[in-house]
């Protein structure tokens, strides 16, 4: 049998270019590649624009203002060159780019191989799955935050929550988040809150999510976010643990295990908490509702009294409707039984009429039964048979003789004719 050809889907442009770009994300990202810079530029706007190539291929490569003003050296043609970004599509053009976030010069550091190491070996351990992921509380009592007391990314967080949710108690535990101490002191800063969730007597609110953030910088930067055993006790976490670690297109290993990554600090606060003016109108919603539906009540009601009170209020005209209904129902209760008699009455009379003629057909059949009784009778009487030559024969007890067993010589045997009986002596056996 020939198989059916299933017709392929059509896609928009657009749209085909943004499912490539998720495909590669999910499978590439992030990345580190090295090559030869071809085709370099700089405008004026700071950003800069080269390809990467080898002796096989090349790729184009885009690299904002802000990772190229922290890149220590003069980028220029025929540099061999490590770069770590993230690949994807740039839609406009349809193009396969990678977006730069770092690079070096060809053979420096192992920092990225470390981070991929640690990658790896976690996600194998399944800290990463999604299955893992806890969704963030709707009402929060209150928030935790863990970062550097003099950080932006403090201020930040701070400026959002007070203007999104005033009255929401944050309750802060304060580490360094750069250097070679910062791992260490973000996992006790961590424990701390995490005590608070657990112990319900605590003079502290309850917490229910907790915020993990630091401002943006290099791969240098916020390498203490990269850390295995702050990976562990961000996974040990009695609550949702939101990161927003550098800007959107840092990556770090605490944003892989936390319950939700945010672009940035500020996008982590807004997270976590909806603005009181929304809940105001969900109230007012409710509110709303609330009162209609008592006011269809009321209104139903009152209905329902005014029906009430009209029928209270005329109980003479009631009692009237009522009599008069019973009378019409006397009436053809009268009317009924009066039509029942008549017809038995007819029926009587009718019957009165057909009972002398009736029996007399009783006793005509009754007689014409008993006459034709009388001749199957008469043709049943054994003189008749007497008389046409048979005889009935007895034995000395009166027993009829049927056969001739019955007969043996020797015994006596009666005899009845038609006009007598006759004594006879059995001689002899034919």
């Amino acid at each position: 049998m020939r198989e059916s050809i299933v017709a392929p889907r059509v896609w928009q442009v657009g749209a085909l270019c943004s499912a490539i770009a998720d495909a590669l994300q999910a499978r590439f990202n992030p990345l580190r590649v090295t090559g030869e810079i071809t085709g370099f530029s700089r405008p004026a706007s700071g950003h800069c624009y080269f390809s990467l190539k080898d002796g096989v291929g090349q790729i184009r490569c885009a690299m904002f203002r802000r990772v190229a003003s922290m890149v220590d050296f003069a980028l220029r043609d025929g540099d061999q060159v490590e770069v770590l970004g993230r690949i994807g599509v740039y839609e406009p053009r349809g193009e396969l780019q990678i977006i730069v976030e770092g690079i070096k010069r060809a053979g420096q550091g192992t920092l990225f191989e470390q981070f991929l190491q640690l990658k790896e070996k976690l996600q194998n351990e399944g800290l990463f799955e999604a299955s893992r992921k806890r969704a963030l509380p709707i009402l929060p009592r209150a928030i935790g935050v863990v970062t550097s007391l003099g950080a932006a990314a403090l201020y930040d967080v701070a400026h959002a929550l007070r203007r999104r949710v005033p009255h929401l108690p944050i309750i802060i535990s304060p580490s360094s988040v750069q250097g070679e101490g910062a791992p260490a002191e973000l996992v006790a800063a961590l424990e701390r809150l995490y005590r608070i969730c657990n112990e319900s007597s605590a003079p502290m609110p309850a917490i229910d999510v907790i915020l993990l953030v630091r401002g943006g910088g290099s791969m240098e930067d916020l390498w203490a976010f990269n850390n295995e055993h702050l990976a562990r006790a961000i996974a040990m976490s009695p609550v949702p643990v939101v990161c927003g670690v550098g800007h959107e297109t840092d990556f770090s290993i605490a944003d892989f295990v936390a319950d939700l990554r945010a672009p940035t600090p500020t996008a982590a606060a807004e997270l976590v908490c909806e603005p009181v003016s929304v809940w105001f109108s969900v109230l007012d919603g409710f509110a709303s509702r609330i009162q209609d539906a008592a006011n269809r009540y009321l209104d139903r009601q009152a209905q329902r009294l005014d029906r009430a009170t009209g029928r209270i209020g005329r109980p003479l005209a009631l009692t009237s409707q009522h009599r008069a209904h019973l009378a019409v129902l006397e009436r053809r209760m009268q009317h009924a039984l009066r039509m029942q008699l008549q017809g038995q009455r007819t029926r009587l009379e009718r019957q009165q009429h057909n009972i002398p003629q009736a029996f007399g057909h009783v006793l005509q059949r009754m007689g014409h039964d008993t006459q034709q009784a009388g001749v199957r009778l008469k043709l049943l009487d054994p003189t008749l048979v007497l008389q046409r030559g048979y005889a009935w024969l007895q034995d000395a007890q009166g027993n009829t003789i049927s056969k001739i067993v019955q007969a043996q010589p020797g015994f006596s045997v009666r005899a009845t004719l038609a006009d007598g009986t006759v004594d006879m002596l059995v001689t002899g056996q034919g």
